[in-house]
């Protein structure tokens, strides 16, 4: 009921250029379900040539491709129990639509579809995926166990892969399981023979994949949910087959990850102990509905979604005996202020949580965990993060919890990751979720299972939805700025290239022209090069930049100049291939733009500097990037630096685009506190910045510098610390109600990811975030865009 924690080891395996006596990979089928298989899916079986147990807790089986390209990953199937010495352990991985056959009871499920003819398998102590693409490199880490290469696989063990597999043949180990670390010499072809942990196999006439019923006996077994469930996150009856266990149906899930859920009425007295259980059916359609008396049989497993996340206790391989229909469901547990408790989550040091024991009345994480797939209904919520295109929508079941002005929930310290925030989804595909905004409503009850997800964590499947409300959020509009006020935009445009839909362009610059007001320079992020996602060397954005200012023109915009300097291919991170830049748009008619060595004489290594003369700071470079070559911002996007004049007076623009927050654990995942590893490179790239800033007052303690951009972190975060280290820079977001300090909707939390701020002779401002993106359903981009209007001429010069 839980997540896998930190992997602990007493000694790391040795990599498998030393054969392995113990745990190997025995047999490789990648054929299940296609044409003329008589198994209905692929599978991946372990053996132990050892005398003892081989624990697998924390290990996963991962498949690469057989001829692997520079996007190729590896997939990831998390193991868990132990092989017995002797033994055998059965993976199952994904299905096909052929096949007559069900695999026997898998002791570890995935979904991977293997290739049937050529592939990669490799048994590996950990869960994280692995990095290496060829075969010297696999052979020199030291998480992987053993590894197979069938077929033409370039990565293999030994002289050469091994050869024979097809729709209707796999490859596999002699039964001694031998292994010389030659897959061509260890395996051979033959017919696919599956057998897992308790020695069954297809012809045995045990386990298989479906949920249907025949003879069974109507008296349920020994064991209850709560059994399963347990005191912690993780099952105590992992890897254990359970019989009989009573339930009633309370939800049935035919898409995605398909089964449903039980739940006993007879509840125990123990809060720790949860009363409902996810039923993985895998490819096959469940048979039950809800309302269903069963009692169902199968192997406990715990099911990772991620590498990062919590697990969910499920019950696999399972038969189903339906003793009656139309019962009534067990009572929902009602989420809300007075239940859902404030504090989120233990911690564990940055370590797993698993193992702490349950306390729901303390910890809403908790709370949740000991719900985890048992009914639970909540009334009259609102939304608080829109419905994406996964037909999901966040809602809070407290709507006092941190309210933003626009309806909201604002997310405005780590330490206050908002309590009340549940995803939903809508197990009733009659009845779709809406398409709902920021600040509507779901009134009445929404009601069913409480389920868990990689991204997002705790989730409410629907089988009841409350009626939707539309509030009539409005996408905002900010003022025209005067005569003698510079406004500064930043807007992060979501990938924008010239091979983007008019009606892309068409919105986009409808939030430059009309909502932001035509500012006088925009910074722009995600700018792609011309052919987008096309990686065949293409850097430049003139076409890109040609249609977005004609579209702005149309839109009753001014005719936007623009500047920026073009990436090296491939370097600045983002899609592969698109070369994402920034880019300054400038309004010609009320600003200029000082080119200082020629428009296009900085290279992207080349580094703008300041110098100092008689009538302040100047740039050595206009437009320039910030020390491109310094390691801050490898495969990261390089700061755009540019020189302006607005009335007579100099003024510094400097956009930015800084790392993503990818590799970030979750704030719901198993390891408390989550480690922020983009963090660092967030820090260094903010120092980076930091120290232009300082050079150039140092040149001149007047100059007027506007730091802007999607800086992807928060006002709260290190790296704002970094970035206005000395207080050469104010952040403009904290000049804001707190309430309305938000660019950006994630998981149900408005927060602060764009930013602009102003060095310190920037002293007559109207600053302005508009909210027009990541409020609503239907979006332009994800981000909202910012402005600052600057009375230039009021500004302080000391």
């Amino acid at each position: 009921m839980g997540a896998a924690g930190a992997l602990a080891l007493t000694a790391i395996p040795a990599a498998f250029a030393a054969p392995s006596a113990t745990a190997v990979i025995a047999e490789v089928y990648g054929g299940g379900g296609n044409s003329g298989a008589t198994l209905v899916r692929d599978f991946v079986e372990l053996g132990n040539a050892g005398s003892a147990a081989y624990d697998l807790s924390g290990y996963s089986v991962q498949y690469l491709p057989g001829s692997p390209s520079a996007s190729s990953q590896w997939q990831v199937t998390a193991l868990s129990g132990s092989v017995a010495p002797g033994g055998r352990y059965l993976v199952a991985e994904g299905a096909g639509s052929g096949g007559t056959t069900a695999l026997p009871t898998a002791d570890a499920t995935g979904s991977i579809a293997m290739s049937a003819t050529s592939g990669t398998l490799a048994l590996v102590a950990g869960t994280t995926a692995l990095a290496c693409k060829t075969a010297a490199d696999c052979a020199a880490d030291p998480n992987v166990v053993d590894l197979v290469g069938y077929g033409s696989a370039l990565v293999r063990e030994g002289s050469g892969p091994a050869t024979g597999a097809s729709n209707t043949a796999s490859v596999a180990r002699a039964a001694p399981l031998a292994d010389t670390d030659d897959n061509a010499t260890d395996l051979s072809s033959g017919t696919p023979s599956p057998v897992n942990s308790a020695g069954e196999s297809p012809d045995s006439g045990d386990g298989g994949d479906d949920d249907g019923g025949g003879e069974e006996p109507t008296e349920p077994g020994a064991l209850r949910v709560h059994d399963i469930q347990g005191t912690t996150r993780l099952s105590p009856l992992t890897g254990q087959t359970v019989t009989r266990v009573p339930g009633i149906v309370t939800g049935v899930r035919t898409s995605g990850s398909k089964g449903y859920w039980i739940q006993d009425p007879q509840a125990d007295s123990d809060p720790r102990t949860g009363e409902g259980v996810f039923v993985y059916t895998g490819s096959a359609n469940p048979t039950v509905a809800v309302g269903d008396s069963v009692l169902v049989t199968g192997k406990v497993t715990e099911y990772y979604p991620s590498s990062t996340s919590q697990s969910v206790t499920e019950i696999t391989g399972p038969t189903a005996t339906v003793l009656s229909g139309g019962n009534a469901l067990p009572e929902a547990v009602t989420l809300d202020a007075s239940s859902v408790p404030d504090a989120y989550v233990p911690t564990a040091g940055g370590g797993s949580i698993d193992a702490l024991p349950l306390e729901p009345a303390v910890y809403a994480l908790d709370f949740y965990e000991a719900l985890e797939g048992s009914r639970v209904r909540a009334a009259d919520v609102r939304v608080v993060g829109a419905t994406t295109e996964y037909d999901e929508v966040w809602v809070t079941v407290k709507p006092e919890e941190s309210p933003t002005v626009r309806g909201g929930t604002l997310y405005s310290a780590y330490d206050q990751p908002n309590t009340g925030r549940m995803k939903v989804m809508s197990l009733d595909t009659a009845n779709a979720l809406p398409k709902a905004n920021v600040g509507d409503e779901l009134s009445g009850t929404t009601s069913g299972p409480l389920d868990y997800a990689s991204f997002g964590g705790y989730t409410l499947q629907a089988t009841q939805l409350g009626t939707y409300v539309d509030n009539g959020l409005k996408a905002e509009k900010t003022r025209r700025q005067k005569g003698d006020e510079l406004a500064v935009a930043t807007y992060n445009v979501e990938n924008l290239d010239a091979l983007d839909s008019q009606e892309k362009f068409d919105r986009l610059a409808e939030g430059v022209a009309v909502s932001l007001s035509s500012p006088d320079i925009v910074a722009l992020e995600e700018i792609q090069d011309d052919n987008g996602a096309t990686n065949d060397g293409t850097v430049t954005s003139e076409a890109t930049l040609t249609r977005f200012t004609n579209a702005i023109r149309a839109a009753g915009g001014p005719r936007y100049q623009w500047r920026y300097v073009a990436p090296e291919n491939n370097q600045d991170g983002g899609e592969p291939g698109g070369n994402i830049r920034q880019v300054f748009l400038f309004n010609a008619k009320r600003v200029s733009f000082t080119d200082r060595a020629g428009a296009d004489a900085a290279t992207p290594t080349t580094a703008t500097g300041v110098v100092k003369t008689r009538k302040g700071a100047q740039l050595t470079y206009s437009p320039g990037r910030i020390n491109p070559t310094s390691d801050a911002w490898g495969s990261s996007r390089k700061p755009l630096v540019g020189e302006f004049v607005f009335h007579g007076e100099q003024v510094f623009v400097i956009a930015n685009h800084f790392g993503s927050k990818g590799g970030d654990q979750p704030l719901h995942g198993r390891n408390q506190e989550p480690t922020r590893s983009s963090e660092t490179k967030r820090q260094q790239q903010a120092a980076e910045v930091n120290t232009f800033v300082k050079s150039l007052l140092k040149a001149d303690k007047n100059a007027k510098a506007v730091v802007l951009g999607d800086l992807n972190d928060f006002e709260f975060s290190q790296t704002m610390t970094a970035l206005t280290d000395g207080k050469v820079l104010n952040p403009l977001i904290k000049t804001l109600p707190a309430a309305e300090r938000y660019t950006y909707v994630y998981d149900g939390n408005s927060q602060t990811l764009d930013h602009i701020l102003t060095s310190p002779a920037v002293t007559h401002f109207d600053y302005d975030v508009v909210h027009i993106n990541a409020e609503f359903a239907d979006q332009a981009s994800d981000h909202d865009p910012q402005i600052v209007r600057i009375d230039v001429g009021r500004c302080r010069r000391n």
